[in-house]
């Protein structure tokens, strides 16, 4: 079956075959797939140190990753550049990962244990 050629399918098949026209869209996608879920990581992390009782922090931390993952992917997707979507991942990054290293000291200089 021979699907019509339309000026838009022929340019966005040109776009996709320009030298670089792809590296965006793939940077995009591990931008998404593996930021994402590091974004989602240091903030089920950094949720530790709140101040609630541990189990409740562990189960703020788990439901907040979620809409941390589902918010990164919808950035990196939004951004005008995969530059930009990348800049975005690493600034939200920095103060999640500040807090996760805070909890993970309160956690080795109490033992082992957050309560």
């Amino acid at each position: 079956m021979h699907v019509p050629e339309t000026p838009l399918h022929r340019e966005t098949v040109d776009r996709l075959h320009r030298p670089g026209g792809i590296g965006p869209l793939v940077a995009r996608i591990v931008g998404a797939i593996f930021g994402g879920y590091a974004l989602a990581m240091l903030s089920s992390v950094a949720a530790l140190v709140l101040p609630m009782p541990a189990p409740q922090a562990v189960l703020t931390g788990m439901l907040a990753s979620f809409i941390v993952y589902a918010g990164a992917v919808i950035w990196v997707f939004i951004a005008r550049s995969s530059l930009r979507a990348w800049a975005g991942l690493l600034m939200a990054a920095v103060p999640l990962a500040l807090a996760a290293w805070s909890a993970m000291s309160m956690a080795a200089a109490a033992g082992g244990r957050l309560a």
